[in-house]
């Protein structure tokens, strides 16, 4: 199936036109081909910036985001240009990781996700804002609760990060 046919606009696209303001209104999905299988698909984003929302200063982080798919995923071009739009947004750690993956449900109602901001330090403090979400009345929502609970038990040698 070619990208036209699936209506995705981003991919390929040489005349990107890159955003610096919020807009989750540039993610876009695509159809899952193995909605039968449960399957992990995650995303690394190492680069990833925002800007204190008192200080004007850039915050600095590594987002990952990991999800089941259901019926719709989300082209990962159009999720590049998503955080990029976080570049010039004000917003606390934690009410980025938050607003993420909200904007992620909103798109594709995914069976679970999970979103995990490893943001550098300032002032020799690292907040580390993490937050999960599993379909209701399924399996998915037992899953959310244990990654929940379980997910820093063993935290990454930090270094200097």
């Amino acid at each position: 199936m070619k990208r036209e046919e699936e209506g995705l606009k981003s991919l390929g696209n040489q005349g990107t036109q890159y955003n610096f303001d919020y807009r989750p209104d540039v993610l876009e999905t695509f159809t899952n081909k193995h909605p039968e299988n449960d399957y992990w698909v995650k995303f690394n984003i190492p680069e990833f910036t925002s800007l204190c929302p008192i200080t004007g200063q850039p915050d600095f982080a590594t987002i990952y985001i990991s999800y089941i798919p259901d019926i719709n995923m989300v082209e990962s071009k159009s999720l590049k240009l998503y955080m990029f739009s976080f570049r010039n947004h004000g917003d606390y750690h934690e009410d980025c990781v938050n607003i993420i993956m909200k904007d992620l449900i909103k798109l594709m109602d995914p069976r679970y996700i999970e979103v995990w901001g490893k943001f550098t330090p300032r002032g020799g403090i690292s907040i580390d804002p993490y937050c999960n979400y599993g379909r209701p009345n399924t399996k998915y929502e037992k899953l959310a609760e244990q990654r929940f609970i379980f997910h820093d038990m063993y935290p990454e040698k930090i270094g200097s990060r």
